[in-house]
């Protein structure tokens, strides 16, 4: 196995990494920006009210992404089998 091929299985890893965990991040992110805003504006400080709908969101996501996930994580994991035999050589 030449290094071009070792940073392609490197750089792929990567790329399904941030494909994977972006929608997830994203959510997050605007949950806590929305509730963050609302605590500004209210005054309310209580750190649960931050944490409860975040993890909601979060696992409404994968409840909705995760088929697509777990498929396109196979994917990659049997394209990464598939070329075992070629780094033997």
């Amino acid at each position: 196995m030449s290094v071009g091929e070792a940073v392609g299985i490197l750089r792929g890893g990567i790329m399904e990494i941030v494909i994977l965990s972006a929608p997830v991040l994203l959510v997050a992110m605007a949950v806590g920006l929305v509730i963050s805003i609302l605590q500004a504006t209210t005054s309310i400080q209580e750190q649960t009210l931050t944490f409860v709908p975040k993890i909601a969101a979060i696992l409404l996501v994968l409840a909705l992404l995760g088929g697509w996930m777990f498929g396109s994580l196979e994917q990659y994991a049997r394209g990464l089998f598939a070329m075992i035999p070629s780094m033997a050589r």
